[in-house]
């Protein structure tokens, strides 16, 4: 008798997924070739890159690294790939790389600038990355001061005199309140090291120096540039704008008219200025409000610009995030009975700087492309050496290589700092 039971009495095998429903098939159909138009933006889009790979890859496929000139480097390529052949002279990066990266640096001290960068990764990852234990923050601290000493070199005297005016600041904020009152400390941690770092530090270090030498041989800073020069402007930027930027944020939004006033007149003006001006200030005006026979040194004067004008774009991000902060936040820091800065420190700026995360790189990004504007003003970025070495007659003509170089070099840095802000986006999950 047949089975005429309507419910299968035993499992089919399990086949193979359609190839259209699975790997690269899957991929393409679902992202290149969806609809008509994406299937036409796709081979448009693959025709343009292919023309422009075949024109740019041969170049840099033939090439030449070990010749001596822009001639020699020419015949190379002929002689290996033909008459008539185009092909990348990377000759001069191999020839003159120490100079895009170093400068002028004595090649004898080059350990210096590459220790300091070395200490750099180690002194920030405490900060970029939480898993590292917080007791090495102390560390992150002390490396500018331990940065600059290296790269500049001299008296070891001179930064532990500019920390000693930073622990007078601390110690005006934290003892003095008691004494003279919350604003006669705010003012005294600010007076007190301004006093010590241009009236004293110098005269002590110098003393110091005399009964105990403690130094390593001093570097002109005419001789410091390069791709050190562009990572020592654009991370000092970085490092100090941020917290001016907040205090700037802050500020704007203050109670206080004069404090508001000098705020926004600060911001409004900074933000109204394009950086080369301030940077044509710092090379040549900015000496004249200095007391007379004063040596200020113009890196430490382009720093100075470069982080002013970072702080009022940076305090216009932050003020962004601050206001995109519900106003139920606020209250509920009221309510939890904190004052100003405790509700602001645990509360309300840990939620703004989430919200600012992307603004806040990409600011970063800008002002480290900007440190190449620092050529303008005769200071040796890679910018500025790529035009003394094609003004060699050796490499006069040599153009497309040395920027390539020099882009890769920005790009590599830029880039890194872009995935990182996307992993922090992730771990604080921004957005959500």
């Amino acid at each position: 008798m047949s089975n005429l039971s309507y419910v299968r009495t035993e499992m089919l095998q399990e086949q193979a997924p359609p190839v259209t429903q699975t790997g690269i098939v899957m991929w393409l159909r679902e992202n290149m070739f969806s609809s008509i138009g994406n299937s036409i933006l796709t081979i448009v889009s693959g025709v343009l890159i292919y023309m422009v790979l075949a024109s740019i890859v041969p170049w840099f496929w033939q090439s030449s690294w070990t010749a001596h000139s822009l001639g020699e480097c020419r015949e190379a390529i002929a002689h290996t790939y033909g008459e008539g052949t185009e092909g990348a002279c990377f000759s001069v990066i191999t020839e003159r790389y120490n100079q895009l990266l170093f400068g002028f640096y004595p090649s004898e001290l080059y350990w210096r600038p590459i220790l300091a960068f070395v200490l750099l990764l180690l002194a920030t990852a405490p900060v970029l990355f939480p898993a590292i234990p917080s007791k090495y923050l102390g560390f992150s601290a002390l490396y500018p001061f331990a940065g600059f000493w290296l790269i500049w070199g001299g008296s070891l005297w001179v930064p532990l005199a500019a920390i000693f005016g930073f622990a007078l600041a601390y110690a005006a904020a934290v003892y003095l309140p008691k004494v003279i009152g919350s604003l006669g400390s705010v003012i005294a941690a600010i007076l007190l090291p301004l006093i010590w770092w241009i009236g004293l530090s110098g005269s002590v270090a110098d003393g110091l120096q005399n009964v105990v030498p403690l130094a390593i041989q001093s570097v002109d800073s005419i001789n410091i540039g390069g791709f050190t020069l562009s990572v020592m402007i654009g991370i000092t930027g970085i490092t100090l704008s941020l917290p001016i930027g907040i205090l700037l944020a802050l500020g704007r939004q203050s109670n206080l008219f004069v404090v508001k006033t000098i705020c926004v007149g600060f911001i409004e003006f900074i933000r109204g200025v394009p950086l080369i001006t301030l940077l044509f200030v710092a090379s040549t005006l900015l000496n004249y409000f200095m007391p007379p026979g004063t040596s200020f040194d113009l890196i430490l004067r382009v720093m100075i610009m470069v982080t002013l004008f970072a702080s009022a774009y940076m305090a216009e991000v932050i003020r962004g995030g601050l206001a995109a902060l519900p106003k139920g936040q606020y209250e509920a820091a009221d309510a939890l009975g904190l004052d100003y800065w405790k509700a602001t420190r645990l509360i309300i700026m840990p939620q703004a700087l989430k919200i600012s995360i992307p603004n806040i790189v990409s600011n970063f990004i800008g002002l480290f492309k900007d440190t190449t504007l620092v050529s303008i003003i005769g200071l040796m970025d890679p910018i500025g050496l790529s035009t003394a070495i094609r003004a060699n007659q050796e490499w006069n003509g040599i153009v497309w290589e040395l920027f390539a170089f020099i882009a890769l070099l920005f790009w590599i840095v830029c880039f890194s700092m872009s995935r990182y802000s996307m992993y922090l986006e992730r771990k604080l999950k921004t957005g959500h």
